[in-house]
């Protein structure tokens, strides 16, 4: 079988059966407890922000995938629309020093400014710790957690699984339909796919 038919098999499922896929043991269980240092020099620990909803981004800023997020400036714009509802956004660099994407605080804060995110804080965890508490796989992978401090959504960004620019518009974005729908009561209807993107630089990985 050539290559090309089975990227497009692969798509094809990604696009069709994203709740089929995905790691749903996460979603509706309660969202692992941890504390984390940020580039700002903060800690933060998850369970002082229970009564809030929470979004964990799991970033790589040498990634094609992430980038595509950042130069287009979606993720900065998601970012922006719902720290401002009052959302907790965690962006969470788990590259282990060597790796892609690794950065110290001081790197993090100048790429924050460079690209004007605006996350409530950038976790860093070298170890991996916090990746390897929510398996965390690819940058990006987004997760969702509620008030009652729940996984409401786990995985891709949205429904378009390539580093193209171009595929922003008219896309699909889980994390913003999963915030919308949760936040009004709602159930999510889309709570798990599959996350796309590079793999988490764990220390000890090969790649």
């Amino acid at each position: 079988m050539k290559r090309s038919v089975v990227h497009f098999m692969v798509f094809t499922l990604f696009m069709l059966a994203p709740q089929l896929v995905m790691s749903a043991m996460k979603v509706g269980q309660a969202a692992p407890d941890f504390a984390g240092t940020a580039s700002n020099g903060k800690s933060y620990h998850l369970a002082d922000y229970r009564g809030k909803f929470v979004v964990l981004e799991w970033h790589n800023n040498g990634c094609a995938y992430t980038q595509k997020h950042y130069k287009s400036g979606n993720m900065q714009n998601l970012q922006k629309e719902w720290t401002a509802k009052g959302v907790i956004w965690f962006t969470i660099i788990s590259s282990a020093p060597g790796k892609q994407g690794y950065v110290n605080a001081s790197e993090e804060n100048n790429y924050l400014s460079k690209m004007a995110a605006a996350p409530t804080a950038a976790l860093l965890d070298p170890a991996g710790t916090i990746g390897h508490l929510y398996d965390a796989k690819t940058t990006p992978q987004m997760i969702v957690i509620n008030r009652e401090g729940l996984v409401v959504y786990d995985g891709a960004i949205d429904n378009r699984p390539t580093s193209d620019l171009k595929d922003i518009s008219g896309a699909t974005n889980y994390v913003g339909l999963a915030l919308g729908q949760s936040m009004s009561g709602k159930s999510v209807e889309t709570a798990a796919t599959r996350p796309y993107g590079c793999s988490v630089k764990y220390p000890g990985s090969w790649f």
